[in-house]
């Protein structure tokens, strides 16, 4: 065990190590299960369902005053329904005590709740003018106000409810238009991306814990031996995890934002057409006239429950037209931050022997792409097309070239068969293997951790205070991913993991 006289060194040494930035509020317990800080918040309510007219509308109030507005409200201010059951009530204005609608309430109490407070729910009539009296109602309530932006979801990781990254998945949840998304974000917010995180973190303040005790002990001979041989351990296994984490190809941060998908190719190659196609609208102008289109038009598609942000763009040309010339370089530059490129080539300028044809699509790639990606053709006779599908199965080296029709759509679905394939290896499966990136804040975040890890080994044999400092960095690192971490917690590890003067 660690000698008494050691215990004031070491909270004022650990003392040091608190982060710069804390979450307030965190989970400390105020003896009526409402964390320290919340319980004197403000109450605040807010429409919590979609706006516009619905059959059901939900009213969320949070805060100590959400059981007097549940009282006055709906004349239970006696005895409080019972917790997480729905009443049917007749809600009324708590100052003219008219009856607004009548609807289900639910009760939740501190702290078993979503953010960790007092909460009402009333479930209304989804009309607007419903909605409205209900609110003027509920501000009519002392002590209570509206939320701002995101504020019940605050008060949840105020309250420990809820991690930061748990916080984003909520957030991409909400804003989840495929399935992909829908299930990345599900899986992120029931935090299993959190958990690695703060598995990471434990295992950092672990090594910090070991390195500190090193430097104060070590001259007294109070601490065992091979303990920075240990760290040195932990310290490499962690950054090989690191590593291979973020050499995920942002899988996660593509299929959260969505695939950028740009179609290029020269005038007048039908590019307009297959924008409109895919899209099932007239989302660009076709016409003969070559140079029609200019900026780029873009257009959100769900490819097989994959995002796809796709991107018309302008012929690629030689032209003395300065708008034109514009538009050709705001295209290259698309084409240059594209994630997958489809290149769209006028089958009237394909070579007629066909032994011509890869060394043509291999010059007419080279002119659009920075690296070669996908082509796709249009437009050919059947027999041409047959006949062409037959040389480039023996030609190595190009990617796959789809022959589709936008006029009669023959080739489409072949087309969209290996788009969406395409599309899938870009984005991953959000269920398979360990939970991926899906933030650029927590790549920066990480980006930084593995560097102070570096630190430390750089510094190991040279400067031991200063190879702490790197570990004390990539601690402040992963914090400010997850928002917890704490100099108690590293007393905590130190207490349990080490045995100090046997």
């Amino acid at each position: 065990m660690l000698p008494s006289m050691f215990c004031g060194m070491w909270r004022a040494a650990v003392h040091n190590l608190r982060p710069r930035r804390t979450p307030a509020c965190r989970l400390v317990s105020a003896g009526d299960g409402v964390p320290v800080g919340l319980a004197d918040a403000e109450t605040i309510f807010a429409l919590s369902s979609g706006h516009g007219r619905c059959g059901v509308a939900v009213v969320r109030a949070s805060g100590p005053a959400s059981a007097t507005a549940l009282g006055c409200m709906t004349g239970l201010s006696c005895n409080l329904p019972p917790p997480r059951t729905a009443l049917l009530r007749s809600i009324t204005d708590p100052q003219s005590k008219e009856v607004l609608d009548r609807g289900l309430v639910l009760w939740f109490p501190a702290p078993h709740s979503f953010t960790g407070e007092d909460s009402v729910e009333f479930h209304i009539h989804g009309g607007p003018a419903v909605i409205s009296a209900v609110l003027h109602a509920l501000g009519s309530v002392p002590g209570m106000r509206p939320a701002e932006a995101g504020e019940f979801t605050r008060r949840a990781f105020q309250a420990g409810k809820l991690g930061l990254t748990e916080v984003e998945g909520l957030g991409d949840l909400i804003h989840a238009e495929t399935e992909a998304q829908r299930r990345q974000a599900l899986r992120q917010m029931s935090g299993e991306l959190g958990r690695l995180y703060r598995d990471w973190t434990h295992k950092v303040k672990r090594c910090l814990a070991h390195v500190e005790a090193f430097i104060d002990f070590s001259e007294d001979e109070l601490i065992e031996d091979g303990v920075l041989d240990k760290v040195d351990k932990w310290v490499c296994d962690l950054q090989a995890e690191m590593e291979r984490h973020l050499q995920d190809e942002r899988r996660g941060e593509r299929l959260r934002s969505g695939v950028q998908v740009v179609i290029a190719g020269a005038t007048n190659a039908g590019k307009s057409s297959l924008l409109n196609t895919l899209c099932q609208r007239p989302a660009a102008i076709v016409s003969p006239i070559a140079g029609t289109t200019r900026d780029v038009v873009e257009t959100a598609l769900d490819i097989g429950g994959f995002p796809v942000l796709l991107s018309d763009t302008a012929g690629l040309r030689e032209s003395p037209d300065l708008v034109e010339r514009e538009g050709v370089r705001r295209a290259r530059e698309r084409v240059e931050q594209a994630d997958l490129t489809l290149v769209v080539v006028d089958c009237t300028h394909i070579p007629s022997d066909a032994k011509q044809i890869a060394t043509f699509l291999q010059g007419h790639l080279s002119s659009v792409l920075p690296t070669q990606e996908q082509p796709e053709t249009d437009l050919l006779p059947e027999e041409n097309r047959l006949k062409l599908d037959r040389e480039l199965r023996l030609v190595s080296g190009l990617p796959p070239v789809c022959p589709i029709s936008c006029n009669t759509n023959e080739g489409l679905q072949d087309f969209l068969a290996v788009l969406h394939n395409s599309v899938k290896t870009l984005c991953g499966n959000p269920l398979s293997c360990a939970p991926t990136l899906t933030q650029a804040r927590h790549r920066a975040h990480l980006q930084q951790c593995f560097a102070a890890l570096a630190q430390y080994q750089r510094y190991r044999d040279l400067d031991l205070a200063l190879a702490a400092e790197g570990v004390r960095l990539a601690l402040v690192s992963l914090g400010r991913i997850t928002g917890r971490v704490g100099a108690e917690e590293i007393l905590d590890i130190i207490f349990k993991d080490f045995c100090i003067g046997k």
